[in-house]
């Protein structure tokens, strides 16, 4: 009979307890996920977003049309464009005019005014013409590559900054449930020690546990804050301060073999195509300064007007590169190109072992995923649905409840946080590849390194 007593206050409290408001000390933001049954937790239906939604495609094309550093990269091509034209033109003639007075100073001769009339106009060799052109349409593939590159970095960094507030946001996600799990321990505990079923440390620690759920909680809302203004701040001012964000953190882009992708990367990357024309340029400019050891050809005309005769003159202006042989600027073109030559092959190497090391971080967190997610995860739902059971049924204590329900609370957070790094592996092989939005980098087909 009192057993039957115990029983019934029990499914009376419980009932009440499911109707009662919140006590004072759980005065926190209500979770997203509600208590269903005995264990079971669903999430609640989330709220209406308190601005636009977003996907990955909208935030690249705002990025790359409102960010200052595309427009700061597109001037420099403009630069290198226009110093084509500089290198085609032709040298401007030279004008002289001189005023002088004949005074004669013999019987006959007679006295007047004797302005003198001359032009001058520099011949190019076309061979130095053409280099000059060769080296400003050099320079302008090297600030197009310059260009590129910094648009597929801006692209990784608002990819990043995107799939980081996708974890905070799946984070935010887990504490919510986690917390309200909490509450529901916390409440079956209250109500075995309040039929005396438990003793009173099942409650202390029960509150400790949701406490620690509480601010897991809070703390995890002021990370999507901050990882919103991070992903604000690579984008520019266009976007709103209030916005939600479509896509999954989930889904594994997908990632071409590694020998394909070290071809690719040779010949794609923008840094290193800057470099080789940079190294090109250099050496049309070692050529360039030895040209200028022949002597300067120009064409001069003149008029010199009497008061009683003209006298007219053409002829050549030589200038010989007598005392100046030019050793000096052949020197440091000569030396620069072998910096440029230099910088290219020890960048070449660079790349290539940040391409091995990001492609086996690939592998690496690929293999973690596919394990967390087809085995660890699994297992501790398994293990935390029966410790409830357990629990339930006084099989077991609320440590043995608490400790299951940390360990799927920690194998959840290392999923979450392994589909994360997944993603940054791959946005950095991207990065390698020089990959900007709308552009598929060479030998690489459009349907590889996709995200959602």
């Amino acid at each position: 009979m009192t057993h039957t007593k115990l029983t019934l206050i029990a499914s009376l409290s419980l009932a009440a307890f499911a109707v009662m408001p919140a006590q004072a000390s759980d005065d926190v933001r209500p979770p997203a996920a509600v208590v269903l049954a005995a264990g079971n937790v669903a999430p609640a239906p989330s709220a209406a977003p308190a601005g636009p939604s977003y996907g990955l495609q909208d935030l690249l094309a705002m990025a790359q049309s409102t960010n200052k550093g595309v427009e700061a990269a597109q001037a420099n091509v403009d630069a290198a464009n226009a110093a084509i034209s500089s290198a085609q033109a032709y040298p401007n003639p030279q004008v002289e005019v001189m005023v002088g007075r004949l005074q004669g100073k013999q019987p006959g001769v007679t006295s007047g005014n004797a302005p003198t009339y001359a032009i001058t106009q520099k011949l190019d060799y076309p061979h130095q013409r053409s280099l000059r052109e060769d080296m400003a349409t050099r320079g302008l593939e090297a600030s197009q590559a310059m260009r590129q590159g910094f648009r597929a970095e801006l692209a990784a960094r608002v990819k990043t900054a995107y799939f980081e507030v996708l974890r905070r946001e799946s984070e935010l996600q887990a504490a919510s449930e986690d917390l309200a799990m909490t509450r529901q321990i916390h409440s079956r505990a209250r109500l075995r020690v309040e039929v005396g079923e438990a003793p009173r440390y099942e409650l202390i620690k029960a509150e400790t546990e949701l406490l620690a759920a509480q601010k897991s909680q809070q703390t995890a809302e002021l990370r999507v804050n901050q990882a919103k203004a991070a992903l604000r701040q690579q984008v520019g001012g266009a976007m709103p301060a209030q916005f939600a964000l479509d896509g999954s953190l989930g889904q594994a882009p997908e990632v071409p073999p590694l020998p394909q992708l070290r071809g690719t990367m040779a010949a794609s990357n923008a840094e290193l195509i800057q470099r080789r024309m940079e190294l090109e340029r250099a050496r049309l400019g070692v050529d360039y300064q030895r040209s200028l050891r022949w002597p300067e050809v120009a064409v001069r005309a003149s008029t010199d007007r009497q008061p009683d005769n003209n006298v007219s003159q053409i002829g050549l202006v030589l200038t010989i590169p007598l005392w100046d042989r030019r050793s000096g600027p052949v020197g440091e073109a000569t030396a620069q190109a072998t910096q440029a030559r230099s910088a290219l092959e020890a960048r070449e190497f660079e790349l290539a072992q940040e391409l091995e090391t990001a492609y086996r971080q690939y592998e690496i967190t690929q293999s973690q995923v596919t394990a967390l997610e087809s085995g660890i995860v699994r297992e501790a739902e398994s293990a935390l649905n029966v410790a409830e059971s357990a629990y339930r049924f006084g099989e077991r204590g609320i440590l043995d409840y608490l400790d299951a329900q940390r360990v799927l609370r920690g194998a959840r957070n290392e999923l979450i946080a392994a589909q994360f790094d997944l993603q940054v592996a791959a946005i950095q092989i991207e990065k390698l590849m020089s990959t900007a939005p709308g552009t598929t980098p060479a030998g690489l087909p459009s349907s590889t390194i996709q995200n959602p």
